[in-house]
């Protein structure tokens, strides 16, 4: 695992500044504190943080093909590097090392601008070609590690991270368009940064710089994914189990101390029951942590997995201290970021750092085996979809005056309020409408007059649900296009930075290309049956995983947000949402900002999501002195 920058010069300039690439790459060490390297050549420059994870003595970068033309660096792991090492040393090739890395220019050699097909694993490679003069960056099929670039005088600069960009790119200007995605979605989804002139490459795709200009290709397209019907339950629950283990057992190798996250859920349990049964005498530690309030708390249920697998399981309860926001979480995103989970995660990763560098986690499954209750929600907006109007327009949203306000975690008067607003729009929409916490009214209402006119509306994330094509069911477009969005951008997004701000290598088996292309393969009967979730990662794990874990409905990890707000984080809030800071910033009405905060903070009414958007967006703002006029 690593942190990757780099640039290439266009126009007039001819040598790379040594200095840029060098504070470059110092704004990665918390990636990669083991060591660093550098390629210089003239126009070009690679650099590398080095988190030493396998073949620690000798896996430097940047690697190098024999005749030393082409140069690359990675951040990652390739978990089939040794049948490629095989392959590529049957037709010749020569190395130096037992690295992962070492297999990526021989691959260039081999296949050219196509040898990201022929990876497996997580992955953010940078290659140059000097005899062509040809820049190479591409990114994993589903998003696990990040890469950043920005267009600079005709040349390039990228990074692992926006903060190593930013340290070469001159113009720090806020993105409008992306403000407003992150005001409905609490992240800023792909190709969009927080900075006007600073992209995201997406997932499953090639950037290649020649002579000045660049273009971006697909190289995997999960739409292409072929369908295969005629599985029996049986038989898909069987497949599935044989996946997770292939991947499992090729994600455990590691030359340095390597544990599991435990959520207590169906997917870490998963995970950890294939590492036992992989390594059956092998020590296997596991992470989890929890909350005072039970409705947010699994630590009872991960104790449950931890004994029946015999793991060296170490738990934490989880009090956050005000000022790791402003010093600990924030620095780790670059830009707005405020998925309420960042916070008992950013905890966790802390814990796992203490006793090993890689850790194995669950994240994915409930994308690839429809696992989240918004595909539930998608699957009764359809029959909703069909009663009378009188129904719809009045009998359900009059219901819905007499629930009660719960603070509690995904309670039933929050799922009923958004299935009732939601649930009459198309179902693309509908589904995007389920995550959606400021919609363009809100905006309106809470956006300075002038600013709100500037916008277009928001960034269209459903539009990957009409792009699925005609060949997936309803269930499956919406896991396309969660695997798409919400898991790249947000999930991943957040594991990554919050794991690396620790140096800790975070792997993900469930999202492994042969088990994500076999899920999205099978229909939708054998993912959700009903109104059963994750049904078939349940029957492959009957008997396997304690009955209680099977049986278990989902939580979500997730974070007591409400009490914290009312609590350790008010005086945030009181700081960065009061008038002098908003008036100075020039993006949000104080007066409606306010009147939420009140309703909030006397518990007249629960407003923890829309109040955690706002605090982060003004808290990076200030940091970034981003301000709007």
């Amino acid at each position: 695992m690593c942190g990757i920058a780099g640039m290439v010069i266009g126009g007039n300039e001819h040598h790379v500044d040594e200095d840029r690439l060098r504070a470059m790459c110092r704004a990665l060490v918390h990636r990669g504190p083991d060591e660093e390297g550098f390629y210089v050549n003239g126009p070009v420059g690679l650099a590398v943080r080095r988190l030493a994870v396998v073949d620690v003595e000798h896996g430097r970068q940047p690697v190098r093909s024999e005749d030393g033309t082409v140069h690359a660096v990675c951040n990652g792991e390739i978990y089939n590097h040794r049948q490629l090492r095989r392959e590529l040393a049957r037709r010749g090739h020569t190395f130096a090392s037992g690295s992962d890395a070492e297999v990526i220019p021989h691959l260039y050699e081999e296949y050219g601008t196509d040898f990201a097909r022929h990876l497996e694993g997580m992955f953010a490679v940078a290659l140059f070609d000097d005899a062509r003069g040809r820049l190479v960056l591409c990114r994993d099929r589903v998003g696990v590690k990040p890469l950043h670039y920005a267009e600079r005088s005709g040349g390039l600069v990228f990074g692992s991270e926006i903060k190593a960009v930013l340290s070469a790119v001159a113009d720090r200007t806020p993105d409008l368009q992306a403000f407003s995605a992150f005001l409905s979605l609490m992240y800023v989804p792909a190709p969009r940064t927080m900075y006007r002139e600073v992209r995201k490459l997406e997932p499953g795709t090639t950037l290649v710089w020649q002579g000045g200009t660049h273009t971006v290709r697909r190289y995997w397209a999960l739409a292409d994914v072929p369908r295969d019907d005629d599985l029996t339950a049986g038989e898909a629950g069987e497949r599935l189990r044989e996946l997770v283990l292939d991947s499992v057992r090729r994600q455990l190798m590691a030359d340095v101390p390597l544990g599991c996250f435990l959520s207590g859920g169906m997917d870490s349990g998963t995970v950890v029951a294939a590492a036992r049964r992989v390594r059956p005498d092998a020590e296997l530690k596991t992470f989890s942590v929890g909350f005072a309030d039970r409705s947010y708390d699994e630590r009872r249920e991960a104790a449950l997995v931890a004994r029946r697998f015999g793991t060296d399981h170490t738990e934490l309860v989880v009090e956050p201290r005000a000022e790791d926001l402003p010093e600990g979480l924030l620095p780790a995103f670059d830009e707005p970021f405020a998925d309420p989970s960042m916070v008992p995660t950013y905890y966790l990763c802390r814990l796992a750092r203490e006793h090993v560098t890689v850790a194995l986690s669950g994240d994915g499954g409930d994308e690839i085996l429809a696992g989240y209750p918004t595909y539930q929600a998608d699957k009764l907006a359809r029959h909703y979809r069909h009663l009378p109007r009188a129904v719809t327009a009045g009998v359900a949203p009059a219901l819905l005056r007499f629930l009660p306000r719960s603070s509690a975690r995904a309670s039933f008067d929050f799922k009923a309020r958004r299935f009732v607003a939601n649930a009459l729009e198309e179902p693309g929409r509908s589904h995007y409408l389920w995550r959606v916490v400021f919609g363009e009214g809100a905006k309106a209402r809470l956006l300075r007059p002038e600013l709100f006119a500037e916008l277009s509306d928001t960034y269209d994330t459903h539009e990957p649900h009409h792009r699925a094509g005609a060949g997936f069911d309803e269930l499956t477009r919406s896991q396309y296009t969660d695997t798409h969005v919400y898991l790249p951008d947000d999930v991943l997004a957040k594991v990554d930075r919050l794991s690396m701000a620790h140096s800790l290598e975070v792997r993900v088996p469930l999202l492994d290309t042969a088990l994500v292309e076999f899920a999205f393969g099978l229909p939708g009967r054998l993912k959700l049956p009903g109104l059963r979730p994750k049904w078939l990662l349940r029957r492959a794990m009957s008997g396997i995983l304690p009955p209680e874990i099977v049986a278990m409905r989902k939580k979500g990890f997730n974070a007591p947000l409400p009490r914290w707000l009312r609590g350790v984080y008010r005086p945030l809030v009181q700081e960065y949402l009061s008038r002098e800071v908003l008036e100075r910033q020039g993006y949000l009405r104080f007066d409606e900002v306010q009147a939420i905060v009140d309703r909030h903070l006397s518990g007249q009414a629960e407003h923890a999501r829309e109040i955690w958007i706002l605090l982060l967006f003004t808290m990076w703002a200030e940091q970034e002195k981003a301000y709007c006029w």
